[in-house]
């Protein structure tokens, strides 16, 4: 995973944050999308909302091949258009629910003639320097420096035109037209954005949150594990993974700033009086370190899920790290969302690329807004999250709403 230059100061203290009101995300709100072209995902769509609810009118029925993976045209063809067309006929809705069948990311259509000109032009360019370096078994150091430069823009320029994206993310903004692909959009709802001008407002923003996993029987215990921890509380422990100690009052940056909100988390759930357990070394939770899990969040093991955890009816968490929701069906898959969906987690949250560290929601504002027992995970979610168009995937009822169960 890498790290962009970051345009947001990290809060770290929870106090300087003002106090968000309740959206009071009801049922009556939330649209649920499924797919008649995948076995299940109706029935469950149907098994969901009358869990929850929900008025029979308010689901969609959509009809995409049954992959992980969808075209650009297919996602504005296929979905788009019956999705702003079930919005414009419902303007209660804030909330889509993208059900097990459903693409989970959407493929990058083409380069421009302008910005394939571009590529062309920087890879002829180190064709040119790779050849001389062939031929003459050495490059000057002009010629070294003229080839490190160029391959660095090769990379920037990929980074910058970056279309691939998560379905949900891209959904998030089905209501506005004409936004640029490249790269990410900021979200509006982000709390330390929340005085500023982004060239999204609120109205173009619609929330997103996917039940899906390896199989039906996930996907109805995340479902029926939600709504016992609204009633019963959620409770255990809340495990944080951090890498280094908590740095104080120093100024921090880049993977820091993360690490620093993840202790900020910690010492907030401690002043809720959960039980919480910080590990602040360099090595990761190990197996059977972790009982009890009812929230977690740490960093950084790529695609290798650590069996540290038994996880609480109702527990969150997410990984902190690249692609760990680049698949939630294959089997041989060791990413952490899938394999935390596997062992018995309510929520989890992920991307289904490299993402840049500073597109997570940010811990603190995550973790904080969703044990307050005010705001739902959607919300929750929605305020902490710094961009859309882009990467990142919640998987969870975006009706969880988390009632903390202090301990005795």
């Amino acid at each position: 995973m890498r790290f962009l230059i970051c345009t947001f100061a990290i809060l770290f203290s929870l106090l300087i944050v003002p106090a968000m009101p309740a959206l009071a995300l009801s049922p009556e709100e939330v649209l649920v999308v499924a797919n008649r072209n995948a076995a299940s995902s109706k029935g469950l769509a149907t098994w969901y909302m009358k869990k929850r609810q929900i008025p029979k009118e308010n689901l969609l029925l959509v009809f995409v091949d049954d992959k992980e993976t969808c075209s650009r045209d297919v996602y504005l063809e296929k979905i788009v258009t019956p999705v702003r067309r079930a919005l414009e006929k419902n303007r209660k809705i804030n909330a889509i629910v993208t059900m097990y069948g459903l693409p989970l990311k959407i493929s990058p259509p083409e380069m421009t003639k302008t910005e394939q000109t571009i590529m062309d032009q920087l890879t002829a360019q180190k064709e040119n320097l790779n050849s001389l370096k062939e031929k003459n078994g050495l490059l000057t150091e002009e010629q070294k420096k003229s080839l490190s430069q160029i391959v660095q823009q090769i990379e920037q320029f990929k980074i910058s035109t970056d279309k691939w994206a998560s379905f949900d993310s891209e959904l998030m903004l089905v209501k506005k037209e004409g936004y640029k692909l490249n790269f990410w959009l900021p979200n509006p709802f982000f709390l330390p954005w929340r005085s500023q001008k982004t060239t999204i407002s609120q109205s173009d923003v619609i929330m997103v949150s996917r039940l899906d996993g390896a199989d039906t029987g996930v996907v109805k215990r995340i479902v029926n594990d939600s709504i016992e921890a609204e009633t019963k509380g959620l409770s255990g422990t809340a495990y944080f993974d951090a890498r280094w100690k908590d740095p104080g009052q120093k100024k921090v940056s880049g993977y820091g700033l993360y690490d620093k909100s993840i202790h900020v988390a910690a010492d907030h759930l401690k002043q809720e009086r959960m039980k919480v357990v910080l590990d602040d070394t360099q090595e990761l939770f190990q197996p059977g370190d972790c009982p009890n899990a009812a929230l977690y969040c740490g960093w950084y093991r790529l695609a290798r899920y650590i069996d540290a955890f038994t996880w609480a009816k109702g527990s969150v968490g997410y990984h902190i790290a690249s692609s760990e929701c680049q698949t939630l069906k294959n089997p041989n898959s060791q990413v952490w969302c899938k394999k935390m969906l596997d062992k018995g987690v309510a929520a989890t949250i992920g991307p289904v690329g490299e993402p840049y560290v500073q597109s997570f929601p940010l811990p603190e504002i995550f973790f904080d807004y969703l044990t307050r027992g005010k705001l739902t995970l959607a919300e929750s979610y929605l305020v902490s999250l710094p961009y859309l168009s882009w990467k990142q995937v919640l998987v969870g009822d975006p009706l969880y709403r988390i009632k903390l169960k202090n301990p005795s």
